[in-house]
């Protein structure tokens, strides 16, 4: 497998090296901070993205190390004193790490992973846990809008081949998975994550045959159990379907077999799909699977599907795996608290005349809020780490931090909360398990069903409020006034 374990330490942009010497040589190494990474906006303007990307990121953290290279090749930039090379060199983790865990529905503006501890620290941290997280939360967020779009019908992960890269296609498929793909092509990660494997043939194994009717005999005679037959090579309904047919009744039928099916992977799906059902219906192959293929996405399989495209289940490839319409999740890492003396955290606020820049500030914890009589999700709301609320007896009052005149108020006994953040790291050592690849996607499923079906439209879906506290809304008010004094 790829290795998992190996040494990510020096994933980082050369800035944060050069940010944490400043820190040491300031005299900041014990300075404790908070930052919280979160993003901005859905991709592909949907109404939630999926949490995914936390077991890769514990595996980087446990086997963080400076090596002797790794500090020789620093030395070798002449940016850095021998100060700063012995501490790193010396390097441990000391931080308190929360995340919100994989498979979650997440929204924009909430901390999906915190850190807290020397500043340094976390400074060096930041590479490394924006690259693992908003990588495999975008493709699972892509991987779930395609399974809904799909409605049911399984969808197979097709683009190893079209990722960017080894990792990309690895985890990329893991992330597929998270987000509710059925299977995947990638044999290393079917065989590492556990995730069913699944493909057929090429275009290629039709071709090197004589003819096609010898293909499609040859790959009957091989897998009896397993046989979708790729029909578009020369002409679908002229060669390729009969041909298929053909085979299912010489080759399969004497030996009691059912074929599984046949695969578009060109031309107009959804009137060759119609045509093809009609020609496997009638002779008698009504349990034959039609799979399509050829660059799909979640708005074409939409239309394919309005179009009553005949497709029990759909191979998607390269605008699953690069998430081609939408290329970036757009995670951020800011600073939202130092530690004063006195062991209190001031908190601390980035300002941008772009009103989704301006962060909000402090140390902070996130709570989910549902409908105590239907288990639906209501809200989220950040809010200070230490705020506590009386679910039973206390009134909730949400509103929006940017609009604020719109209201809800959640009388006590109606609606219950959900801390999301979990303890991941503490001083440094690793304080969670990971569920399997399998558990996680199933968790998704679940907490899907929490979500309003209005949320989950494909087209100008429902936003779900992610509100302040009172309190914070109050700090962050208080903060950008003085800001302008």
């Amino acid at each position: 497998m790829l290795d998992v374990k190996r040494n990510l330490t020096t994933m980082t942009d050369f800035y944060e090296l050069t940010m944490s010497a400043g820190y040491l040589d300031e005299g900041y190494v014990d300075k404790i901070a908070v930052f919280d990474m979160f993003f901005r906006r859905v991709p592909d303007g949907g109404g939630y993205a999926v949490m995914a990307g936390l077991q890769q990121f514990i595996d980087a953290v446990d086997h963080l190390e400076f090596t002797d290279e790794d500090i020789e090749y620093l030395r070798s930039t002449k940016a850095f004193d021998e100060k700063f090379l012995t501490y790193l060199k010396n390097f441990q983790l000391h931080c308190n790490i929360w995340a919100i865990e994989e498979g979650m529905p997440i929204f924009p503006q909430e901390p999906i992973v915190t850190v807290e501890g020397p500043a340094i620290e976390c400074q060096l941290l930041e590479t490394l846990l924006l690259v693992t997280f908003n990588h495999q939360c975008l493709i699972a967020t892509k991987a779930n809008r395609i399974v809904r779009s799909a409605a049911g019908r399984p969808v197979m992960e097709f683009g190893a081949r079209r990722a960017q890269g080894y990792d990309a296609a690895y985890f990329g498929a893991r992330a597929s998975y998270i987000g509710g793909c059925g299977s995947t092509s990638c044999v290393m990660a079917a065989r590492d994550f556990g995730i069913p494997a699944s493909g057929t043939m090429a275009h290629s194994w039709v071709q090197m045959f004589p003819t096609e009717y010898d293909a499609f005999k040859k790959y009957a005679e091989m897998y009896p159990d397993a046989c979708v037959l790729l029909v578009d090579t020369y002409n679908v309904l002229r060669h390729g379907v009969p041909d298929a047919i053909k085979v299912f009744d010489e080759v399969l039928k004497p030996m009691g077999k059912r074929p599984k099916g046949i695969r578009i992977d060109s031309g107009d799906i959804a009137y060759l799909s119609k045509k093809a059902r009609k020609m496997l219906d009638d002779a008698g192959f009504q349990d034959a699977v039609i799979a399509a293929s050829n660059d799909l996405d979640e708005f074409l399989i939409h239309d394919l599907k309005m179009q009553g495209a005949a497709i029990s289940s759909w191979g998607v490839g390269t605008n699953l795996i690069t998430s081609k319409d939408c290329p970036s999740f757009g995670g951020v890492y800011k600073l939202a608290a130092i530690q004063n003396a006195d062991g209190e955290f001031q908190p601390k606020i980035k300002i941008s005349e772009n009103i989704e820049k301006i962060t909000n500030p402090g140390n902070k914890t996130i709570y989910r809020i549902y409908d105590k009589e239907t288990g639906m999700l209501r809200a989220d709301l950040i809010c200070f780490a230490d705020e506590t609320f009386n679910t039973e007896e206390e009134d909730l009052l949400l509103f929006d931090p940017n609009a604020t005149w719109k209201k809800t108020l959640l009388p006590g006994g109606t609606y219950t909360m959900r801390e999301l953040l979990v303890p991941i790291f503490q001083h440094g050592e690793c304080k969670y398990e990971s569920p399997s690849v399998k558990e996680i996607a199933e968790f998704c499923r679940q907490e899907k069903k929490t979500l309003w079906d209005e949320t989950k439209r494909l087209f100008n879906p429902h936003k779900v409020y992610v509100d302040l506290s009172q309190k914070l809304y109050d700090t962050k008010t208080k903060l950008l006034n003085e800001a302008h004094h």
